[in-house]
């Protein structure tokens, strides 16, 4: 009987592993310079961390106008803001004080 519930965990260890990548998904940053994002798309894993990092002098924001989950940063001229991306889809996102020239898309896989 030990050597059966021994297994039994040892293979709930194993498939939670195997279900558990986007735990480890990592990181992706994006610049927020004058009017554009940099890059204007990228394509990331479910669970990945993206970090939209000020690099201009103008004020911008970070607002999803489309896509599974809408969320927004605050208007800023400096710093960073991030948001953990945990559902599948296409996230269009704009800078809505640069719209709709400041926009970019986001695809979680």
């Amino acid at each position: 009987m030990k050597k059966l519930i021994a297994g039994g965990a040892t293979a709930a260890l194993v498939t939670g592993a195997l279900f558990a990548p986007s735990v480890w998904a990592g990181s992706k940053t994006v610049q927020v310079k004058d009017n554009k994002f940099a890059p204007t798309s990228i394509t990331v894993s479910r669970g990945t961390t993206v970090k939209w990092v000020w690099k201009g002098h103008a004020p911008h924001n970070v607002t999803v106008t489309k896509g599974p989950k809408k969320f927004h940063s605050t208007t800023q001229t400096k710093g960073s803001f991030s948001k953990r991306l945990t559902r599948k889809g296409t996230y269009t996102i704009l800078c809505t004080i640069h719209a709709p020239d400041m926009k970019m898309t986001v695809k979680v896989r």
